[in-house]
């Protein structure tokens, strides 16, 4: 077997912390002794989070059995999923912090399926996966992002399913979404109009939306640098831990930079 030596583009700092979540809780739990000390745990998660490595192979680069691997990686991913905000807090945050609007978009997170599998399969992309939906702030930062559901519902239907419309209402805030929520709900989710030969006040309307809504693309950008997204090899359930603590993960980044 070889070995050789790797680098993450993650700062110290988002280690630090990770490490520090895995102590508190130990200590918590009363767990005397483990075969990787907070640090090296947290190493291993970020390491399997980022560059989307089997965890086998990582295994044996910390001197651990694929089942250790598995179980400590498991751990951290909860610890830091536990930490997102949910939709409330996260509106109400970009409320207090003077938006008008936020920015509504989702995505599709491909899973290891085969045809057989038809509630994960995606019409609109041709492929099995988790739906996400997730809110950024007006400059495209990640303020919220929702459970995995079946790749197979639609973004206008998990928006309901996720009561994004109802929310919105409460703390007096609407969003920009694209062309996939049209129908949603006109005075909540704005969205472009569609169509050829529109009146030039739609196309003039058209061009503004995408302008207001172009950071959006960020959010999940920001997310997609996480090598596990490309393809999750795991029980579809995990996506919610996975996106959650990449959300955290962001966070912790984002604070440093």
């Amino acid at each position: 077997m070889l070995f050789y030596p790797a680098a993450l583009p993650l700062s110290t700092s988002t280690l630090n912390r990770v490490a520090g979540l895995i102590r508190t809780h130990r200590k918590a739990i009363g767990s005397r002794w483990r075969v990787l000390d907070p640090g090296a745990q947290a190493l291993l998660t970020l390491a399997y989070l980022h560059q989307g490595a089997p965890l086998r192979n990582l295994a044996a680069g910390f001197g651990i059995s694929a089942a250790t691997a598995w179980r400590r990686t498991r751990e951290t991913i909860r610890l830091l999923a536990a930490r997102a905000p949910g939709l409330h807090d996260a509106l109400q945050h970009a409320k207090h912090s003077g938006s008008a609007f936020v920015i509504l978009d989702g995505t599709l997170i491909r899973i290891d399926r085969n045809q057989i599998d038809r509630p994960y399969y995606s019409g609109k992309h041709k492929r099995h996966g988790m739906n996400l939906q997730a809110i950024a702030d007006a400059r495209g930062n990640l303020l919220w992002i929702s459970g995995a559901i079946r790749g197979s519902i639609h973004d206008t239907k998990a928006a309901r399913i996720w009561q994004i419309p109802r929310l919105l209402r409460e703390h007096d805030l609407f969003a920009l979404g694209d062309k996939g929520y049209d129908g949603l709900d006109h005075d909540l989710v704005a969205t472009p109009f569609k169509g050829k030969g529109k009146p030039e006040w739609q196309k003039e309307y058209n061009r503004l939306h995408a302008r207001l809504r172009g950071p959006g693309e960020r959010m999940f950008a920001q997310l997609k640098k996480w090598a596990v997204l490309d393809q999750l090899r795991c029980d579809p359930a995990w996506a919610t831990h996975i996106a959650k603590a990449l959300q955290v993960l962001n966070d912790y980044e984002r604070s440093t930079s």
